[in-house]
């Protein structure tokens, strides 16, 4: 069957993108009904989606020596959650260098690539070498950031991280030295390719006045990220301590979170470090990983604005209620920040965050918000036990705290996933080293075809209603 000349002229008389939008309205509904696949098979082939059982435990995909996050006791019952760099409590960690009165990310970071604590000469040499490191040539500045700016700091971050490939003598080297040494300068420049991103973000869409300061060398990386940040470069200790203290709990969570797992995977293909960083990045932007805090200050908004008597305990299960029945806020169904997809009893990381944040509230004297924050970590897992069949507990998570930690601090909301990456970068290398130094096969899980076979039709034989085809 073959289209009229009369059809041709009536296509030709119409706006051109007005038809491809047609068309592409119409190839999305093809697209998206031949994707589906009927829910009953997953169950009837017993697959685990998401590579989690109905529990929410893992599927065994790998062993590592880099991270461990718990959530239940030795006989399987639940329990509060810990998590676990190189074999150290968390807890213990933050304990550790908070007593000592330093900052904690750069000894975390060579926690977490070298496998042990440094001592004093050690953390020195480190923290020397990132300063090094810590520096972007101007042109590279001004043509793969200042040039090309961005909405979305993530993207631009990954296309930063990729354009960095150009200036390295040995990209391609794969070797465990040479992976550590693009590791430890990417661990460097990572805050200066979030803060001059942002930077030019509202520069060229916002109109605002530029900003670039240079790195300090004798500053942490809290430091500096502040620095580079603010116009005037002021920041109390505590914003500094607090900001360290939140790199330190992203850092790394296990080699099953999604940006991880993304890592192994890439780097099982032998490719590039920068190639499979920017893959890292990708997977990290999403607002089901460590896209969440922005929602869930977004949330709180939204929440105070509707809540009328913030100490109403009722009046606050009202709105969890509605959230729930996707009757307020963005109607996702979803009361963001609590919740995770192994911790049930406890977050370790909103807990530690906690202790903390009520302290810059009371600096911030934003001590309503933070008791509001409270309840609502309280009341939230008892309205979605009320209103939801749930295989195991829920409770707070690292993203209910560390958006607000970040508003009170006058973080933008543009940087809060960045953030959340400029920790992350020194799990993902130790992740990257641990998946290259075992020598593993490519990774390649199974993926069983549900589709039925047809033969080959030729195309004068097609009928245009692909519907009708049998």
């Amino acid at each position: 069957m073959k289209k009229s000349q009369h059809d041709d002229k009536k296509i030709e008389t119409l706006d051109p993108k007005a038809v491809m939008n047609s068309k592409f309205n119409e190839w999305s509904r093809m697209a998206a009904e031949k994707s589906l696949v009927d829910p009953s098979l997953y169950a009837k082939y017993d697959v685990k989606r998401g590579l989690r059982d109905i529990s929410g435990k893992g599927v065994l995909a790998g062993l590592t020596q880099i991270g461990e996050v718990v959530a239940s006791a030795p006989d399987g019952t639940p329990a509060p959650g810990q998590l676990i760099y190189r074999g150290m409590d968390i807890s213990q960690i933050v304990q550790g260098f908070t007593a000592d009165n330093h900052f904690g990310f750069e000894e975390t970071c060579y926690l977490l690539l070298f496998g042990d604590l440094p001592d004093k000469e050690e953390l020195a040499v480190f923290e020397k070498q990132l300063a090094e490191f810590r520096l972007l040539p101007k042109r590279f500045v001004h043509d793969a950031i200042l040039k090309m700016p961005s909405k979305d700091i993530m993207n631009a971050m990954s296309r930063s991280v990729l354009a960095l490939y150009t200036l390295d003598e040995n990209p391609e080297d794969i070797s465990v030295k040479n992976i550590l040494m693009q590791s430890v300068r990417l661990i460097a420049v990572f805050p200066l390719l979030a803060v001059y991103a942002y930077q030019a973000f509202v520069h060229h869409f916002e109109g605002r006045s530029l900003v670039i300061h240079h790195p300090v060398p004798e500053l942490s990386t809290a430091e500096n990220i502040l620095h580079i940040l603010r116009s005037d470069s002021k920041y109390s200790e505590l914003e500094a301590k607090l900001l360290d203290l939140a790199l330190v709990l992203h850092a790394e969570h296990g080699g099953g979170n999604n940006s991880s797992f993304t890592t192994h995977v890439v780097s099982s293909s032998g490719t590039d470090t920068y190639g499979t960083i920017a893959a890292a990045l990708g997977s990290l932007k999403g607002p089901r990983h460590g896209g969440a805090n922005i929602k869930a200050v977004q949330m709180f908004e939204d929440m105070k604005k509707e809540v009328k008597d913030w100490n109403d305990d009722q009046e606050i299960e009202r709105y969890l209620a509605r959230l729930l029945n996707k009757e307020a806020f963005d109607r996702s169904g979803l009361i963001y920040g609590v919740g995770h997809a192994v911790y049930s009893v406890s977050d370790p990381r909103a807990l530690i965050l906690r202790e903390y944040a009520e302290k810059l509230a009371k600096d911030k004297n934003m001590g309503d918000e933070f008791r509001l924050h409270v309840k609502v970590e309280k009341l939230a897992p008892e309205v979605i036990g009320k209103t939801r069949k749930i295989y195991k507990g829920v409770s707070a998570n690292m993203d209910f705290y560390s958006g607000f930690v970040y508003k009170m601090m006058g973080i933008p909301p543009e940087l809060f996933t960045p953030l959340f990456a400029i920790a992350r970068i020194a799990g993902w290398s130790a992740h990257r080293i641990e998946e290259i130094a075992n020598g593993g096969k490519i990774i390649r899980p199974a993926y069983k075809s549900v589709a039925s076979r047809r033969d080959y039709v030729p195309l004068d034989n097609r009928k245009f209603n692909k519907h009708e085809q049998k």
